[in-house]
């Protein structure tokens, strides 16, 4: 499996192709995330969600184990656990601050890590982006400004949790770069970091929830797609693209998410685009074509130099 994803992602172009195909996966679930939310509690969501996804990508786990030449080693593991521990925190503030704010806020505010990603790097790492990532960042931060509407409601608490929220998802796609890649095992890190949210989830649920049988098969279905196809594929993906790109460049395609929500929302729900809605998604289009073309046609111009 691993020699597969190899033979597919040989360009970094493709890599931020997988990266958009999570973005969109994303965005179209985000729905299902805010609405089962009338059923079961956020811990409770985050647990099955994660267990489901772990039990999704299990088969191609191990088949990349035993085709892998070297087995990890426990420094590897411990990796992997530190980043699911990342995970579950942006994955829980997120549900949980979703129940005392509006889904405009959650998604703008959700978006931050965009800019949070750049900044993150050169605080913690000292860690310089390619000198576009900044404008480009600033400007699909915009889009979903744009987007979400180009306001915010009277801010509370739970937008607060978004925002803590946004700065673990902004770690998370550092440290995948940082420690997650030296194992050339992405499909086991995303494994071993759905475990982990999965565990973490049920412990919290154990210790503040209470939820019937009956609430969690009415949430069935919002539930089934988050685990096996936003959190099992999309987080997979997001990782096996990651192999082939920078953090920076990564969050902004990842910003994506926003743009194909609102597309999906048009397209499945009937739901009007304003003008304001529109400048936005073009915003994020034109941010996620300019870090991917300027640092091409700016290395290409490079070796034409003599």
């Amino acid at each position: 499996m691993t020699a597969l994803f190899r033979r597919i992602l040989m360009t970094h172009g493709r890599a931020n192709t997988l990266l958009l195909l999570a973005g969109a996966i994303w965005g179209f679930g985000f729905v299902a995330q805010s609405s089962a939310m009338g059923s079961v509690g956020p811990f409770m969501f985050v647990t099955l969600r994660f267990f489901l996804a772990a039990l999704t990508i299990m088969p191609l786990a191990v088949r990349e184990a035993k085709a892998a030449p070297v087995k990890l080693t426990r420094a590897d593991y411990y990796g992997f656990f530190f980043i699911g521990v990342l995970l579950f925190s942006g994955a829980a503030l997120q549900q949980v601050g979703m129940q005392t704010t509006s889904v405009t806020n959650a998604g703008f505010l959700t978006g931050l890590y965009v800019v949070m990603v750049p900044f993150l790097g050169v605080i913690l790492f000292w860690q310089w982006p390619h000198a576009v990532v900044w404008p480009c960042a600033l400007t699909a931060l915009a889009g979903i400004y744009l987007l979400s509407g180009g306001h915010l409601e009277g801010l509370t608490a739970g937008d607060l949790l978004i925002v803590a929220c946004a700065i673990f998802w902004a770690l998370q796609i550092i440290f995948i770069n940082r420690i997650g890649m030296k194992s050339g095992r992405p499909i086991m890190l995303s494994l071993v970091q759905f475990m982990v949210c999965g565990l973490l989830g049920l412990v919290a649920t154990l210790s503040t929830e209470r939820t019937e049988l009956f609430s969690i098969l009415a949430a069935a279905p919002e539930i089934l797609f988050a685990g096996v196809i936003s959190s099992g594929i999309g987080f997979t993906l997001q990782v096996v693209g990651q192999r082939f790109t920078t953090a920076p460049q990564a969050a902004i395609m990842l910003s994506s998410e926003a743009l194909f929500a609102a597309l999906f929302g048009a397209i499945l729900l009937g739901e009007r685009m304003s003008l304001q809605g529109v400048a936005g998604c073009a915003l994020i289009f034109f941010a996620m074509i300019a870090v991917e073309l300027i640092p091409a046609l700016r290395s290409r111009i490079r070796v034409r130099t003599p």
